[in-house]
């Protein structure tokens, strides 16, 4: 395989109902740092029904061109029409690297259209970097239960692809104005090629908190001792207002749902602030939570891994220092309501 003839960065910019996934935009912000170490463009694949218009927010975000696939055939995300259009567009301009979030539709395009090229494929990854003199892309991700972190290549084949999960990477800041090429594709596919039909979406409701949407987390692990023990998260989190986040050991266990986890297997947060509370500090956690505003951990062993990735440790016995928390935090809102209700009277 001739490598020379493989050049830029592409992001898969993925859209739900004309709105631009916050991951692809993320994945912009990685890709332009590719980009500046490679000196080439960075390109965003946008496919779909009537979303050329989006093309302008991507150049803010960073995008050099646009490759546009408009056409009322994907109205609907089906893996094998999207797959096509990915593969012609690959197949005709030769990009080095791909890059798709690692949403549901995101990971079941990158897994297809890589059997297809065929080429490699890192899943979930957390750290991107390339080589400046030869492009090869390092894919970072947790490995063997999260114990360690793997950095994987694809030397023989092209283009290089991973999926990075949303939250991990991060936008840069809009630029108002700015503009690049729009590249508009056409693809001779017919609704009679696509072997599935898309009957009818039904979009369901729940009542699950959203801790990727929480501006405070009070996460909870293993040190907590037990189920019962873990209701001290519970108490810590209503008081001041937080979401409840938990280790994979807690989740495993039976404490609290699935949902709640946070790290490579579970949630990936960038809460204001997150407490951790009896949690080690594995890294398959860390890597879910270390781009938070303020870290604070509270563990009583002193050598936990947790403390080197947290703005502030408290040593010492969870029972004994989450009660004062919270009493403080009762007494500090207490104090503001007082002198609302004295500025009001005045």
């Amino acid at each position: 395989m001739d490598f020379s003839e493989y050049k830029g960065i592409w992001v898969f910019i993925e859209e739900n109902d004309k709105v631009i996934a916050p991951v692809s935009l993320e994945l912009l912000g990685a890709g332009k740092e590719l980009a500046e170490k490679r000196g080439c463009e960075l390109a965003g694949l946008l496919i779909g029904e009537n979303v050329k218009s989006l093309a302008s927010t991507l150049f803010e975000y960073g995008a050099d061109i646009v490759y546009v696939y408009d056409d009322p055939i994907f109205k609907d995300y089906r893996t094998e029409s999207y797959m096509k259009a990915v593969l012609e567009c690959c197949n005709k301009y030769k990009p080095e690297i791909l890059l798709y979030g690692a949403t549901s539709k995101g990971k079941d395009l990158a897994s297809a259209v890589a059997t297809d090229l065929p080429t490699g494929l890192t899943a979930d990854t957390t750290v991107l970097d390339v080589e400046e003199d030869t492009g090869l892309l390092l894919a970072s991700r947790p490995a063997f239960g999260g114990n360690i972190m793997a950095t994987i290549l694809c030397k023989k084949y092209r283009p290089q692809m991973a999926t990075v999960r949303p939250k991990v990477m991060k936008a840069l800041a809009p630029v108002p104005g700015a503009e690049g090429v729009v590249i508009e594709e056409e693809i001779d596919l017919k609704e009679e090629d696509i072997r599935t039909k898309v009957l009818e979406i039904v979009r369901a409701t729940t009542k699950k908190v959203r801790i990727d949407e929480a501006d405070i987390i009070v996460a909870g692990g293993k040190g907590l001792g037990s189920k019962d023990g873990f209701q001290l998260i519970h108490l810590f989190a209503e008081s001041i207002g937080a979401a409840v986040g938990a280790s994979r050991d807690v989740v495993e266990a039976g404490w609290v749902e699935h949902h709640h986890q946070v790290g490579q297997t579970g949630v990936t947060v960038t809460p204001k602030i997150y407490f951790a509370i009896g949690i080690s500090g594995a890294i398959q956690h860390i890597v879910g939570m270390q781009n938070s505003g303020l870290i604070i951990a509270i563990n009583k062993d002193p050598n936990a891994a947790i403390f080197q990735s947290c703005h502030y440790g408290i040593v010492g016995d969870a029972f004994e220092i989450v009660p004062m928390l919270i009493n403080q935090f009762q007494e500090s809102f207490s104090l503001k309501e007082e002198n609302h209700d004295h500025a009001g009277k005045i």
